[in-house]
């Protein structure tokens, strides 16, 4: 990995790890609004994006989850799972529109969070389909709310120059 794509996956990490750990009380749970997740947007400019994301989400996890070791494989699983079929979902499709591609990225991250939900089962025994339904529009409702943020960032910030080719 060469020190551009390197240096933007470590500011991409913290961040994400910084507004989790401030806005921690809505990041965890059943009922969970965590707005670092905004970054898996990310990975719709970029797939190089992809070990940003997981390092925020495993170093988020690590510090300030009371699931321990449940949350950094399934946390940490699920990131990487959502990731890698947006990725390829929009490569092979060869979607060129950003909106499109978000909205794509949103649908995936809200269906792979029964993940989160099989996780919370395990743990506490909450009921699967309940838990589902709460994490999957938490999920949603942070992915969809901050579209026009990721947009106007990029327009700004244009991600895809940020990491090497």
């Amino acid at each position: 990995m060469k020190t551009k794509t390197l240096v933007t996956n470590a500011i991409v990490a913290a961040l994400y790890v910084a507004i989790t750990a401030v806005l921690a009380p809505l990041s965890f749970g059943a009922v969970q609004l965590r707005f670092a997740e905004m970054f898996n947007h990310l990975v719709v400019f970029n797939k190089k994006y992809i070990v940003g994301i997981v390092s925020g989400v495993f170093i988020s996890n690590l510090f300030f989850s009371s699931l321990g070791v449940y949350d950094l494989v399934f946390g940490v699983g699920q990131s990487l799972v959502a990731l890698l079929l947006t990725s390829g979902l929009i490569r092979k499709g060869k979607v060129e529109n950003v909106w499109l591609k978000m909205i794509i990225n949103t649908i995936v991250f809200s269906l792979t969070m029964a993940i989160i939900a099989w996780e919370l089962v395990l743990v506490f025994g909450l009921p699967f389909w309940a838990t589902y339904l709460t994490t999957g529009i938490g999920e949603m409702i942070v992915l969809v709310l901050t579209m026009p943020v990721m947009k106007a960032l990029n327009t700004y910030l244009d991600f895809n120059r940020r990491i090497e080719k």
